[in-house]
C-alpha cells in the first residue's frame, strides 16, 4: 500500500498537460527586472548602481541578515535603474532593472554539461557556498537554503527528505527536472547529506509520476543511503509536515519546524541548484517554470532567467487564449492571480497558469451548512469554518488559541466547501494580524 500523510487531504483534478514536455530554454529578454526580495527574510541590499556593467552570475544585491539571500545578475548588460516595480504580489518593490547586452558569464562558472560526482568541500564550506550562491527553496516557500542546512545548537538531524511530490495540479517543472537532471539531483542529495552530516535520504515522489519513480530508483542504486519513496497521490503532500509524516511517520509539533523531529526537507529543484552551485560554481539566477492551462496552445516547461517578464513565458507557450479569465502565478490551489503579465519571474516562480473564464470566477457565497467538509480535509487538523468566523469578527486572541498560525494555506478547505465560502481568504487575513501581534509581544 502506498504511503501518504495521516490527516485530511484532497485529490483535485490533476491536469498535468505539460507532463513529458522537455525543458526548453527561454530566449533572453531585452530587459529584466530583478526584485531584491525574492525570499523569506530581509530584502537584499543592492551593490550595483545605475550605469554599472554586469555579467551573468555577478552578485548585484547582498543578503542583509542571516535569513536573507544574495541576488545575482541573470543577464549581462548595464544597470538601467534601481526602482520600484510591480511584482507577483500586486505591490511594487525595489528591483534592479538591467538592459541586456549579449550573454557574458562570470568566468568562474563551469558551463559544461558533464556530471561531476566528486564532492570536495567540507560540510561547513557547502553551507557557506550555498548561502553565497543565493539558493532558496524552489518549491514556493523561498526560505534561504543555507539557514535550513545550519542545524541549531541542541538539535540533531538524522534524515534528509527531498520533495519530488509536486502535488499542485497542472505543475510539472519538478517532474521534468527529475527526468532530465536525475543524476545531478542525486549528487546534489549527497552534497546536502554531507552538509547535514546524515547518511540517509528519502526522495518522495507521488505515484502519478511513475516514469520519474522508475528513473530515479534505477539511478539511486549507485548512490549509497538514498532511497526513492513512491507516495499515494494526495494534496497537499508537498507540505513539509505532510511529507515528513508520509515518508517517515513523524509528526512535527504545532508551531515547530521539521528539525524538531530530526528531519530537513529540500525540494528537488533546490537540490539541483545546490549541485550547480557546489559542483559548477553557478549561483541561482534561473529556474524551470511550467506554463500551462486547459486552453494553452503549447503548455511546457521553460528554463527561465530570473527577472524575465511573465508575458515572455506566455508568448513562448502560444500566447494568452481568448477565454482566459485569470493569469495565476503558481498552481490553482496555492497560487495567486497576477495583476499584470509584465511582472518578473522570481526564484519562487514555479508556474504560470492561464485559467479560462468558467474556472476563474467564484461561485456565490452561501451560508455555512455545518457539513464539516472543511474540517475533514484540513491536513493540519484545524477548524477552518471557525477560523473564518473569528477573522470576520476580529477575535484575534481566540484565533491564536485555535492555532491559526499552523495553517499552511493549502486551500483544501475552500476547494471542498459546498457553500463557496472564502475560508482561506479570511484565514490569511487572520494569520497576518495574529502574526503581527505575536511579533509585537515578543519584542
Amino acid at each position: 500500500m502506498l504511503k501518504t500523510f495521516s490527516l485530511g487531504g484532497i485529490h483535485p483534478e490533476e491536469n498535468k498537460f505539460s507532463a513529458g514536455k522537455k525543458i526548453e530554454v527561454l530566449p533572453i529578454p531585452t530587459q529584466v527586472s530583478v526584485p531584491i526580495a525574492q525570499h523569506i527574510g530581509a530584502p537584499s541590499t543592492p551593490v550595483v548602481e545605475r550605469g554599472d556593467s554586469v555579467k551573468v552570475g555577478q552578485i548585484i544585491a547582498k543578503s542583509s541578515g542571516f535569513v536573507s539571500a544574495n541576488i545575482h545578475s541573470p543577464v549581462s548588460g548595464k544597470v538601467f535603474k534601481i526602482d520600484k516595480v510591480l511584482d507577483a504580489s500586486g505591490y511594487k518593490q525595489m528591483s534592479i532593472i538591467i538592459k541586456v547586452d549579449g550573454d557574458e558569464w562570470e568566468e568562474s562558472i563551469d558551463r559544461s554539461t558533464s556530471l561531476n560526482r566528486e564532492i570536495t568541500l567540507s560540510a561547513e564550506e557547502i553551507v557557506k557556498k550555498t548561502g553565497e550562491a543565493g539558493i532558496v527553496g524552489l518549491g514556493g516557500a523561498t526560505f534561504p537554503s543555507h539557514v535550513k542546512l545550519s542545524v541549531p545548537p541542541g538539535k540533531t538531524c538524522d534524515i534528509l527528505i527531498l520533495n519530488g511530490v509536486e502535488c499542485e495540479p497542472y505543475l510539472t517543472s519538478d517532474h521534468q527536472l527529475m527526468m532530465e537532471k536525475g543524476e545531478e539531483i542525486l549528487v546534489g542529495t549527497q552534497i546536502l547529506m554531507k552538509a547535514l552530516k546524515v547518511d540517509k535520504a528519502i526522495i518522495g515522489i507521488e505515484n502519478n509520476k511513475k516514469d520519474a519513480i522508475e528513473h530515479m530508483t534505477k539511478l539511486a542504486e549507485q548512490y549509497k543511503g538514498i532511497t526513492i519513496q513512491a507516495l499515494k497521490v494526495q494534496y497537499p503532500q508537498g507540505g513539509e509536515k505532510q511529507l515528513i509524516d508520509a515518508c517517515i511517520g513523524r509528526e512535527v509539533p504545532s508551531g515547530k519546524l521539521p528539525i524538531e523531529v530530526g528531519a530537513v526537507v529540500q525540494n528537488v529543484g533546490t537540490t539541483f541548484a545546490v549541485y550547480e552551485a557546489i559542483q559548477k560554481n553557478k549561483p541561482l539566477f534561473e529556474r524551470v517554470v511550467t506554463v500551462t492551462g486547459k486552453s494553452v496552445k503549447n503548455p511546457g516547461n521553460f528554463m527561465t532567467r530570473v527577472g524575465t517578464p511573465v508575458k515572455d513565458l506566455i508568448e513562448a507557450a502560444g500566447g494568452i487564449p481568448e477565454n482566459t479569465g485569470k493569469v495565476i502565478g503558481g498552481g490553482p490551489m496555492m497560487g495567486k492571480a497576477l495583476a499584470s503579465a509584465d511582472v518578473p519571474v522570481t526564484k519562487g516562480s514555479s508556474g504560470i497558469l492561464l485559467m479560462p473564464d468558467e474556472l476563474s470566477t467564484r461561485g456565490k457565497t452561501e451560508s455555512c451548512i455545518r457539513c464539516s467538509k472543511c474540517v475533514s480535509v484540513c491536513p493540519m487538523g484545524l477548524l477552518p469554518y471557525l477560523l473564518m468566523t473569528l477573522s470576520q469578527k476580529a477575535i484575534w486572541e481566540r484565533s491564536e488559541e485555535e492555532r491559526v498560525m499552523d495553517c499552511i494555506e493549502c486551500g483544501s478547505c475552500s476547494y471542498t466547501c459546498p457553500s463557496n465560502r472564502p475560508l482561506l481568504d479570511y484565514i490569511r487575513l487572520s494569520k497576518g494580524t495574529v502574526g503581527q501581534i505575536m511579533r509585537s509581544r515578543n519584542k
